[in-house]
């Protein structure tokens, strides 16, 4: 939070006078959960059961609006951090970047309440990878997740440039999982991304 609170600052800060004045851009800044889902899979031809941990972090996304109700939205974030675990003991921790591309749908843009759905497509790739534990010593690789992202949320605005945006994605993450070099399976990820971000237009 301490990450997020400067950028929401620095946007009031340059905010011009005439808020009535905003443009199709919209820049928002927020802290979101990725929360896999429950079954990640099995790895070494099931004997490994896999389970990956939520992780949080700050989030910005870039839309721009190409009409009143369609918009295209790039989203970014700090990495998150996560939690590996086979058989129940913690058995690497890895960090990841989520960059997501969406067109989404605006359904009443002159609304306080403006409810939204999107569709776009997700890159993920895993980088500083530990090992720990039953492979400590081992090299663990994890290959990066191109897959289709789905978007939902309800964007509550102040006035014409400001608003909080409450929203949640399933990202569609599948990654192969090689231990010195060698494929193991694969590791199903797939998780809601949920969080709020606040919204201002220029």
């Amino acid at each position: 939070m301490k990450r997020v609170l400067p950028l929401v600052l620095a946007l009031a800060a340059i905010a011009p006078a005439h808020a009535d004045q905003a443009g199709p851009w919209q820049i928002k800044v927020g802290l979101h959960v990725v929360d896999p889902k429950s079954d990640n899979g099995t790895l070494a031809d099931g004997a490994l059961k896999t389970k990956v941990d939520s992780a949080w972090g700050p989030t910005f996304a870039l839309e721009y609006a190409v009409s009143r109700n369609l918009g295209v939205e790039v989203l970014a974030a700090l990495p998150f951090k996560h939690d590996v675990e086979l058989n129940g003991a913690k058995a690497a921790t890895v960090k990841h970047l989520p960059p997501t591309v969406s067109l989404n749908w605006h359904f009443a843009p002159d609304a306080k309440v403006n409810p939204f759905l999107g569709l776009g497509v997700n890159y993920t790739r895993f980088f500083s990878i530990d090992e720990k534990g039953p492979i400590e010593g081992a090299q663990l690789n994890l290959d990066a997740s191109w897959g289709l992202a789905a978007h939902a949320g309800l964007e509550f605005s102040f006035d014409p440039r400001w608003s909080l945006i409450a929203d949640v994605r399933w990202i569609d993450i599948e990654t192969d999982a090689k231990v010195n070099g060698a494929k193991v399976g694969t590791v199903k990820i797939d998780p809601l991304v949920y969080g709020v971000a606040f919204g201002y237009r220029f």
